[in-house]
């Protein structure tokens, strides 16, 4: 066997594509994007393109076995796809050719004729199945017997098997699932999934068939967000696993405010494990299925010929490079995702094939989406998500919900804040003095004339706590806001204007976010309920602090929170950050959060 190599070569045993874009082609192309080795087993030629089909030739099973026999005996296998075996006799000699060069017990071996030492007999690796035996088009591709083969014989050999949802239905209408039979609420044949529901049930029923996994792929099937809602409601134990959709909770809402999701059709792909319960201490409790939902949304794109393929291969790659079957299956859903969004459509003329070569040139924000139209700063909140929300669900933010805040605390609050607007427009008046176009320059200016108006609001504000303007005025500035906005100078002096606007967004995003909930939240109050996250909400006539989260809330508020998130979306978007340039801006954006948090904390201890 070959030593040395550094990347680990992967199997496939499939059909060739003249096209390009499914099949070995396509298998080739993944196992190179992820870094392996591709080694291939060709089991039929193809005449075909973006059109479709024109003409099969298969390999003669006796030569398709030698293929296979020839990659394994020199060298060393990390993982195998199956693909296409085009009938029973092909898909027999692929599992003789790999049943008679591993075996799955180390106690078989051979030994070495020179130093008499036994030499155990390779372990198969894991292998995924992809059974393809139904076209986009709805036909047959393989006969009752090669299908039978293929659910007998090589599930039992497979750790992971990808069926779309036509296979899937035409796999359990062929077989004999003791698992189904025995349960009451399985419908009886023919077998059809028309619902998520549908999904769960059928993925268990083809893990009973003798694969260790079972990835039941669904972008044959229409799914609403609600649909995923109400599943998960019903079996909490469902791990789901978001892709380009806005994260449950998480201190969101100026987000999911701004995002326009109802409706949006998602591609839920279900992954059904079998896992031991050695943690349990009950030996009459059996080992079950452990279920993730893999949520995504819907792409209208034609390029999708050799999606099918391309995860299996991706999958596959990952457990070559050594990660386990759940790790590897989310990586290659979100490789295949991505493959169709950064595909090229003027490739044929019919469905044309995803790029796979989409990772090579590293996109460190991820493009904007119908149902994520705000990447950077949902990657900004989600990996600063302890610091986000210790700064929005600070202990003075639920007080002041609660509208129990000592009103010691809110009039030092107010006070430093009058002193750190003034900060912020000095800030924004460098933005203006840097910014080198007229709409930008403009942009920033009218920020600071927003301001100034809001020093008039925040004065009369200040005056019915019976705060006066001179009292403002000699107000000792504070540690905690001489820290915050000599930062925010300091961030403005150092040239890169995107990153005094990523400074400054933590102040605009975060009393958005706050004005937001608490306002949701004295709703709910009004009507019994109580406030999200276990927060108590005084009724909004008995809050003292009432106009503080009117103003936060209102819309002329979060009109600028929206021109803000647009702003920063469109610079990152026309110029796209280096790894190095983003880790610049995050840390800013933690430490900006870090400082929000610290001047709440000023005012709860009046420091």
């Amino acid at each position: 066997m070959s030593q040395g190599c550094r990347w680990p070569a992967v199997l496939t045993i499939a059909g060739s594509d003249s096209g390009g874009g499914a099949g070995i082609q396509a298998d080739l192309k993944t196992f190179a994007a992820h870094g392996c080795y591709g080694t291939s087993a060709i089991t039929a030629l193809t005449a075909q393109n973006t059109i479709g089909v024109q003409d099969v030739f298969p390999t003669p099973s006796e030569f398709l076995g030698k293929q296979i026999t020839s990659i394994l005996s020199d060298i060393d296998i990390k993982a195998i796809k199956t693909g296409m075996l085009f009938d029973a006799a092909n898909t027999r000699a692929a599992i003789a050719a790999l049943e008679d060069h591993y075996s799955n017990s180390d106690s078989n071996a051979s030994n070495d004729s020179k130093s008499n030492v036994a030499i155990p007999t390779p372990t198969l690796p894991p292998l995924v199945c992809d059974p393809v035996c139904v076209s986009t088009s709805g036909h047959t591709l393989l006969d009752p017997d090669a299908i039978s083969v293929i659910v007998e014989e090589l599930f039992p050999l497979a750790v992971l098997v990808t069926p779309n949802k036509a296979e899937a239905e035409l796999i359990l209408n062929l077989s004999s699932s003791p698992q189904r039979q025995s349960r009451r609420d399985a419908p009886t044949l023919p077998r059809r999934i028309e619902t998520l529901n549908d999904m769960l049930l059928a993925a268990q029923d083809l893990l009973s068939l003798g694969s260790k996994a079972v990835l039941l792929k669904g972008g044959h099937l229409v799914v609403l967000s609600e649909d995923v809602h109400r599943i998960s409601e019903k079996h909490p134990s469902l791990l789901i696993v978001r892709d380009g959709i806005l994260p449950d909770g998480g201190n969101m809402e100026i987000l999911q405010a701004n995002t326009n999701s109802a409706g949006v059709q998602l591609v839920v792909d279900v992954l059904c494990q079998t896992v031991e319960n050695d943690d349990s201490d009950d030996s009459r409790q059996k080992p079950g299925p452990r279920m993730t939902l893999f949520c995504r949304p819907r792409i209208d794109s034609t390029n999708t010929h050799g999606t099918g393929c391309t995860l299996s291969s991706a999958v596959a790659a990952g457990l070559a490079l050594g990660a386990d079957v759940s790790t590897a299956v989310r990586r290659a859903v979100r490789y295949t995702y991505l493959g169709i969004i950064a595909a090229d459509p003027t490739i044929g003329h019919g469905h044309g094939p995803l790029n796979h070569f989409h990772s090579m040139g590293e996109l460190v924000v991820p493009r904007p989406t119908p149902t994520t139209p705000y990447p950077l700063t949902t990657l900004l909140i989600h990996r600063a998500g302890d610091a986000w929300k210790a700064y929005v669900e600070h202990e003075f933010v639920r007080l002041l919900g609660r509208g129990t805040l000592p009103r010691e605390n809110f009039v030092h609050f107010i006070r430093q804040d009058y002193l750190y607007l003034k900060y912020y427009a000095r800030a924004y008046a460098l933005l203006s003095a840097k910014s080198t176009t007229f709409p930008s320059i403009s942009r920033a200016t009218q920020t600071v004339l927003n301001v100034l108006q809001e020093i008039n609001t925040h004065k009369a504000f200040c005056a019915s706590f019976g705060i006066s303007e001179d009292e403002l005025e000699q107000t000792p500035e504070s540690a905690a806001t001489a820290a915050y906005g000599g930062y925010l100078v300091d961030v403005g002096m150092r040239g890169d204007t995107t990153l005094l606007l990523i400074a400054l967004l933590a102040c605009l995003l975060g009393y958005g976010e706050v004005g937001l909930w608490l306002k949701k939240n004295v709703k709910k109050n009004k009507s019994g309920d109580t406030g999200e996250r276990g927060w108590v909400i005084m009724d909004e006539t008995d809050n003292p602090y009432v106009q503080w989260i009117e103003d936060y809330a209102g819309e002329r508020y979060q009109a600028a929170v929206k021109a803000g998130l647009e702003l920063i979306e469109t610079r990152a978007a026309s110029d796209p950050p280096s790894r190095a340039r983003f880790e610049e801006w995050f840390a800013v954006w933690k430490r900006c959060t870090e400082l929000e948090k610290g001047f709440w904390d000023m005012a709860m201890g009046l420091s």
